[in-house]
């Protein structure tokens, strides 16, 4: 994804326009900068906590779920004798692309983290699994078509401008077969509008996301109510030469019955709304929706 990235003085930080209108910064992290790229990736294959990707048994439970949402439900992954494709849109490193391979999907995943993507094609050639990982921007990709399922998964759908969002939805209808199924976990409204709401902060680190020299990191969050938006900015400042650095990302709320009305608008037929992508209220991620959408 394009994003705003500006080297600022100490005076410019200090007198920095307030509040940031969204999308007018940047509209993302650096997620295919390689360094980021890198650290990003540790944060994924982490099992110390669910913050970035989940952990392996959460994952499991979530493979299994949209196994048994997939067309014609086969638990060898078939369709007719032959392994029923999968899409992933915004996969990541593969952790839930590699689990429904194992199964007998034929799979393929899309990221623009090009660590999270070679990540995913290591682990898919040691294994020799059938499942394809390519670097793109899902606004520019090519989804293909024919696919019994498409994912789009952990509040991705949010991060793009809802003009985007209903494209995206659109191409991923167009991308499933007859009888298709998206399925897509979102961040609901009130969560993206409360974490928008919280104090601005200052942390000393000596190695993050932003960075893996020592550094100062300034984080901020706004909220719009016009447009039900809410835009974080990260001001980095190196520890030792002082160069301030400045990323901002905007994150669009939904509601389920108003996400539930655009699937319908981009052609989708029968939509299910679930607490979670095990199915179940008490293994609910905070702030996050399930909805299955039908071609």
């Amino acid at each position: 994804m394009n994003k705003k990235k500006s080297g600022l003085t100490m005076l410019q930080l200090i007198e920095r326009r307030l509040p940031p209108l969204p999308w007018v910064e940047g509209d993302n992290i650096p997620w295919d900068e390689p360094g980021f790229s890198r650290r990003m990736l540790e944060e994924h294959l982490s099992q110390a906590h669910d913050l970035a990707s989940r952990r392996e048994p959460v994952i499991e439970a979530h493979v299994d779920f949209i196994r048994r949402q997939l067309r014609h439900r086969q638990a060898d992954g078939q369709v007719d004798g032959q392994a029923a494709r999968v899409l992933d849109l915004g996969c990541g490193p593969g952790l839930y692309l590699h689990r429904l391979a194992r199964l007998g999907f034929q799979c393929r995943g899309i990221d623009f983290s090009p660590a999270a993507i070679g990540h995913g094609r290591e682990v898919a050639a040691s294994e020799q699994l059938e499942c394809s990982f390519e670097q793109a921007d899902l606004r520019e990709a090519d989804f293909g078509e024919g696919y019994e399922g498409v994912l789009l998964l952990f509040g991705q759908i949010n991060v793009f401008e809802r003009e985007r969002a209903q494209d995206i939805l659109r191409r991923a209808r167009a991308a499933l077969v007859p009888g298709g199924k998206l399925v897509l976990e979102a961040q609901e409204l009130e969560a993206v509008r409360g974490e928008a709401r919280t104090t601005t902060d200052w942390r000393a680190m000596q190695a993050g996301l932003f960075s893996s020299t020592p550094h100062l990191l300034l984080h901020e969050r706004f909220w719009d109510e016009p447009s039900l938006t809410a835009t974080e900015r990260w001001y980095v400042v190196d520890a030792e030469t002082a160069v301030v650095q400045r990323h901002a990302a905007s994150t669009c709320g939904y509601t389920g019955d108003g996400l539930r009305r655009l699937l319908t608008t981009v052609g989708f037929g029968k939509v299910d709304l679930y607490p979670s992508l095990t199915g179940e209220a008490e293994a609910a991620s905070p702030g996050l929706f399930v909805l299955v959408a039908s071609r």
